[in-house]
């Protein structure tokens, strides 16, 4: 799994420097419209190039991590328009470097297509979550669909090779795997495909 994270980390790394006019999947306003959400002590798994600091409220402290350093130097260029106190590590989201329950809200958006092992991600989110946190969601999955899974499927393997990302997975049934809730869920684009998630520590 180390060899797989370090092989993903450095075509991250290689692309960083495209990486603003390849994101494109996530509209701005379901950008806006999630990060609303966010409360008090906020964890951003998967900053990237920080595309989404600039929607976060004011009255936030945001720590953004991400395993790819060259990423990470294109989001700090963005730090002097941010009104929120932000500070960015490089970090693994499988192996979170935080105490249990140090935050009020978690933040992913298009991040866990490209972890190598989802559920163990989503389970140290769950860990380091409040009982009464948050984890706000815009992901990319495979449909319940048949005929849009069965095609997800096939396209899966030229997807991993060229960017990284896995377009199959099944990131409700890991969510339920980890230990997280589903409080509230809609769907943004391609039927079921890409959806906003609002999930929570199970009681």
């Amino acid at each position: 799994m180390q060899d797989q994270t370090e092989v993903i980390r450095k075509r991250y790394d290689r692309i960083a420097p495209m990486y603003n006019s390849m994101d494109t999947m996530i509209k701005q306003e379901w950008r806006e419209e999630l990060l609303r959400e966010a409360k008090g002590r906020v964890l951003e798994i998967g900053v990237g190039t920080g595309a989404n600091l600039l929607h976060y409220p004011s009255d936030v402290t945001v720590i953004g991590i991400d395993f790819s350093p060259r990423m990470l130097t294109f989001a700090q260029e963005r730090l002097s328009d941010i009104v929120s106190s932000v500070q960015l590590l490089q970090m693994d989201a499988q192996h979170l470097e935080f105490p249990d329950h140090s935050f009020d809200t978690v933040v992913s958006t298009c991040v866990f297509c490209s972890v190598p092992d989802p559920i163990q991600g989503l389970r140290e989110i769950q860990r380091v979550l409040k009982p009464s946190g948050h984890l706000l969601m815009i992901e990319h999955m495979l449909s319940d669909n048949p005929l849009l899974a069965w095609a997800l499927h096939v396209m899966n393997p030229f997807a991993v090779r060229i960017s990284g990302a896995n377009v199959n997975r099944r990131t409700m049934q890991n969510l339920h795997t980890a230990g997280l809730q589903i409080e509230d869920m809609k769907m943004l684009a391609w039927k079921d495909i890409v959806r906003r998630i609002i999930a929570v520590p199970s009681q």
